[in-house]
């Protein structure tokens, strides 16, 4: 799992900061402020669980248990959905990919949601 996740966290950092590159240098020109607005809020949903995602890496080695397994791939599938429905949407301007976008933001909830859960059942130390 921490090969796997650690791949995933550099994959999805590289292709944050390519894109982030890509619309500050490429698409500030071509695409509307509020367009261009709606990339950059992907890109930083995409930087952010990305760094979660290494965080799960680390924790995956450490902590017992499903739940952090299933936090990595809610937030890997959370990036997909939420940070790639608002690049393919600003890119092509096919507004009914929208609809994705929410999946996304449900899919990181997800993902805090078994993070928390795992350590709740951590056990108390002194």
């Amino acid at each position: 799992m921490l090969r796997g996740f650690l791949m995933l966290a550099a994959f999805f950092g590289f292709t944050g900061v390519g894109l982030g590159a890509f619309a500050a240098h490429g698409l500030k020109n071509r695409l509307t402020p509020e367009y261009l607005t709606i990339f950059h809020t992907g890109v930083t949903y995409h930087l952010v669980h990305t760094l979660a995602l290494l965080g799960v890496a680390l924790l995956a080695t450490q902590v017992p248990g499903r739940l952090v397994g299933w936090a990595g791939a809610s937030f890997a599938v959370g990036i997909l959905l939420f940070s790639g429905s608002l690049y393919v949407l600003t890119l092509t301007g096919i507004s009914k990919l929208g609809i994705v976008t929410p999946f996304g933001g449900l899919a990181f909830l997800a993902g805090w949601l078994c993070l928390g859960l795992a350590a709740w059942r951590l056990p108390l130390t002194t």
